[in-house]
């Protein structure tokens, strides 16, 4: 089990040769939310005309720094969602009891970009097939799911992913859950954003750029504009 500690415990992991996801705690109250209280009076005033889809696909740092990068897509909310236990703090989903995923939520306009290629995003973005495991982050809050909305958002996940399992793309078959989405529950703020503003932190150069990367090179054509 990889936590995210003090920072210099980090440092100590990082000599050690292990990457796991790993974070400075704050010293700000631990903030929860059943929805998306932070959107920004843009996304506000045009909520109608949006939609959310949810994915966790490992270390959620990882999980926003890619979907940030899609033209189309809103905001970004890291948090918890899947598990049993009301308002969890990040220590106790770290703990692997409380059945919650490290998750995103996505708000995206589907005229600019489809939910289809959120999930061409998502699959490309991690390894689907190690179970309740993305790298050295292991545990069952890492876990790959997809978290569906209605049912057009599942009947999609599912075709897909039947199709890629058949298509052979991954020599071991696809692990990830798909599951109704339940109550979402905003991470702490220090985790909001957090490649964006932690730019030089070992953990953000060492994995979330080189996955952000590799995206940018992917998905050339379907990127937000500098």
């Amino acid at each position: 089990m990889y936590f995210r500690g003090l920072l210099t415990a980090f440092y100590v992991l990082l000599s050690a040769g292990f990457w796991a996801c790993t974070a400075a705690n704050s010293d700000g109250q631990n903030k929860h939310s059943d929805n998306m209280e932070n959107l920004s009076e843009q996304t506000t005033a045009t909520a109608a005309q949006l939609d959310t889809a949810t994915f966790a696909a490992g270390c959620f740092w990882c999980v926003e720094a890619v979907f940030q990068q899609l033209d189309g897509v809103q905001l970004v909310v890291s948090g918890y969602m899947g598990g049993h236990v009301k308002n969890p703090t990040y220590e106790q989903v770290c703990s692997g009891l409380t059945g919650h995923a490290e998750a995103c939520q996505i708000i995206y306009d589907p005229k600019k970009v489809s939910y289809e290629t959120l999930l061409e995003a998502f699959w490309q973005s991690h390894d689907p097939t190690t179970l309740n495991r993305q790298g050295n982050d292991v545990g069952t809050q890492y876990r790959s799911a997809i978290f569906y909305h209605n049912e057009k958002q599942h009947q999609l996940a599912t075709e897909y992913k039947t199709k890629l399992n058949k298509s052979g793309a991954w020599d071991k078959p696809i692990v990830t859950e798909i599951s109704p989405a339940s109550v979402f529950y905003k991470a702490e703020d220090y985790h909001q954003n957090y490649y964006n503003l932690n730019t030089r932190q070992g953990y953000c150069q060492f994995v979330i750029r080189p996955k952000v990367d590799k995206f940018r090179k992917v998905f050339k054509d379907k990127l937000k504009q500098q």
